[in-house]
């Protein structure tokens, strides 16, 4: 029996640095969000804990609420630890975990972890590999083929820009994520990936500020992925040139990346529905990166509920 996602609501949320503050806090903060309505919520790769350790800590403090990671890195993870911690989770929290892997940029992988970033693709190829392989341990221990080795492992996704990671998030996950991308960047996607795979998508917003205050978090996040080449690829192909580049990004590009206010935050949520999304994950930018947007995530609940009325998505993983 091949892994599913579970049911994703529409509209959800993508929040990185919860591992920042003390797990007690972090689970307050998504109990919160579950009683705001958002039905799914995405951890960047842990900063300070493990993401998988942290999604334990908040589907614990949650009753129905949805934890994926959205992503964890695979560089430096053994796939066996991988499917472990991923089994655990589902194991203890059934059908709320979903494991969403991916290859990160060289900035992250090289510069900070120390590992060489080369030929991604096929390292994440041969990582999903080795994680649907049969387990070499259970064989050592004369138990493969028992009921225990046979159940399935964690319904999955993978983060996905580039018209050659679409396809092997099609042909070896339940679907694609997509990071710091246009509407236009969905309806590609989701024409690649057919019908019958899930498409999440990361917007970030900015909500209850005055304008000229809002364009400054949204240029300094985007500054941060400038470097970052898959980013820039990832742009190019969209349109944008060197120039929107140059001087901490273009207000073009941080328009199209970055939604503003009420008004656009929900025409944004739209667009990507329309493009093709399944589920849109939305990250409030705080005054500060390490600070939590409660003000945001409670001034948005509302919004994204009216937003992101549909069926939502359960589908078939691979």
């Amino acid at each position: 029996m091949e892994p599913t996602l579970p049911f994703l609501n529409a509209v959800g949320l993508w929040v990185p640095g919860m591992d920042l503050r003390p797990p007690a806090e972090s689970a307050a903060a998504a109990a919160e969000i579950e009683a705001l309505g958002y039905g799914a919520l995405w951890l960047s790769e842990g900063l300070v804990r493990d993401p998988f350790m942290e999604a334990g800590t908040l589907l614990a403090a949650t009753r129905s609420l949805v934890v994926g990671t959205g992503i964890a890195v695979i560089w430096g993870r053994h796939p066996r630890m991988v499917r472990g911690q991923a089994r655990a989770l589902l194991d203890a929290h059934p059908g709320r975990f979903v494991l969403g892997l991916g290859t990160s940029h060289a900035r992250l992988v090289e510069g900070v972890l120390g590992l060489r970033y080369e030929r991604p693709l096929t390292a994440l190829r041969e990582h999903l590999d080795q994680l649907d392989a049969p387990d070499p341990l259970l064989a050592l221990a004369g138990i493969e083929g028992s009921p225990a080795a046979e159940v399935p492992g964690a319904p999955r996704v993978l983060a996905a820009l580039g018209p050659r990671a679409v396809a092997l998030a099609r042909e070896r996950s339940a679907g694609a994520f997509s990071y710091l991308v246009t509407p236009e960047h969905t309806a590609r996607a989701r024409a690649a990936l057919g019908p019958d795979r899930a498409l999440i998508v990361e917007q970030a917003v900015v909500a209850g500020l005055p304008a000229e205050r809002a364009r400054e978090r949204a240029r300094r996040h985007i500054a941060g992925y400038l470097p970052a080449a898959p980013y820039r690829a990832s742009w190019q192909r969209l349109g944008f040139t060197e120039a929107d580049f140059a001087d901490g990004g273009s207000d073009r590009l941080a328009d199209a990346l970055v939604a503003i206010g009420d008004e656009r935050i929900a025409e944004r949520i739209t667009a990507h529905l329309a493009a093709g999304a399944d589920h849109v994950c939305l990250q409030a930018l705080p005054a500060h990166p390490a600070a939590l947007p409660l003000d945001q995530w409670r001034h948005l609940a509302p919004l994204a509920r009216r937003a992101g009325r549909r069926p939502g998505v359960r589908v078939a993983g691979a």
